[in-house]
């Protein structure tokens, strides 16, 4: 097992924050067809399901688009976003994939290779992303790597 990258002086969080949902409303195919593409990309799949109104969520995408953080994730994951609206849209994806549909945003879905959700027991983990660290953000990808 290797060590976490670290991050570095450079990796600072621009201003405006990212608003990374779109208001599309997605089918299952939909986003199979995406974990699919992913896959045979040789890329796991994540799904990062929230809102532009929710700060949470734009400090995790922010954090995510850091230079360090944004070279690893794109070698190693693509993600989508999904626009949950005000809890009125695409909530069925969540249940969806057998994850309860309570409130609280951003729920994140890490797929390893076989579809599996790696993370399935702490998808409510960012939630709370404004109170955590951009190196905790960044270990916590890391370590789902596969």
């Amino acid at each position: 097992m290797s060590a976490n990258i670290l991050l570095n002086d450079t990796d600072t969080l621009s201003l405006p924050l990212p608003l990374p949902y779109n208001g599309v409303e997605y089918s299952p195919e939909q986003v199979n067809g995406f974990i699919d593409e992913t896959i045979e990309q040789s890329k796991q799949p994540i799904l990062i399901f929230g809102g532009n109104w929710c700060p949470d969520c734009r400090i995790l995408d922010g954090t995510l688009q850091l230079p360090t953080i944004k070279k690893f994730m794109e070698e190693k994951y693509q993600i989508m976003h999904i626009d949950v609206g005000r809890y009125d849209k695409n909530m069925n994806l969540i249940s969806y994939f057998g994850i309860p549909k309570d409130k609280g945003v951003p729920r994140v879905m890490v797929f390893d290779k076989n579809k599996v959700i790696l993370n399935k027991k702490s998808t409510k983990e960012w939630t709370t992303a404004r109170d955590r660290g951009k190196q905790e953000v960044f270990n916590y990808f890391q370590d789902l790597a596969k």
